[in-house]
């Protein structure tokens, strides 16, 4: 185990550097689009319960309206009305996750791993649910690939409060398999995880 996470992190870290110089193009045209479409700072800080109950922030492209946080559900549908014009664009192909890159190479994520969660959740896990809190959260998993369209299950919900709609409908499972995730973690399936999430935007 400790062979598996030293493996990780290296991979974890030369493979974030490697995309942060590529993509730097990319994060700069995003700078600029998410600069005229609305008011507001650029990038999203969402704090996160990370590895062992450390809380981190957890960068992401701001998507939404400034302040959405303050003044909705933290849980948001695709027809949210917080959800900027470029918001839209950027979330439907997850590029306002690039940033993330940053927290993998602090070593504060992984590529692989259960999605980092509020602590309004965290502090709601049973025993057998924080085993969940005992790896570094991570970009995509098994639930990250099966919910991935996450937005429009909560839109096509009859639950008006998405909040609930979300814990009734996407929670349950995906702490199921994010539990699998961790009885079954291997270098060999990171990398297959990887290349299922990749082949959800081909």
């Amino acid at each position: 185990m400790d062979n598996y996470k030293i493996e990780k992190r290296i991979f974890d870290f030369f493979l974030a550097s490697a995309l942060f110089f590529l993509a730097f193009p990319l994060f700069l045209y995003l700078f600029l689009l998410i600069k005229i479409d609305s008011k507001g700072k650029i990038i999203y800080k969402s704090e996160r319960t990370g590895l062992n109950e450390k809380k981190f922030f957890m960068y992401k492209f701001r998507s939404m309206i400034s302040r959405a946080d303050k003044l909705g559900f933290m849980s948001a549908s695709d027809d949210d009305v917080r959800i900027t014009k470029i918001g839209k664009l950027i979330r439907k192909y997850k590029l306002d996750e690039l940033p993330e890159l940053i927290n993998i190479i602090k070593g504060e994520m992984s590529f692989v791993g259960p999605r980092p969660e509020l602590e309004y959740y965290t502090r709601q896990f049973n025993k057998e649910e924080k085993k969940i809190l005992s790896v570094k959260p991570g970009i995509t998993d098994f639930a990250s690939i099966k919910f991935h369209n996450e937005g429009e299950i909560l839109k096509n919900s009859k639950i008006k409060d998405k909040n609930k709609a979300y814990e009734l409908l996407i929670q349950p499972e995906k702490t199921k398999l994010q539990l699998k995730y961790i009885k079954e973690a291997s270098f060999l399936l990171d990398l297959k995880l990887i290349l299922n999430t990749i082949k959800l935007f081909l």
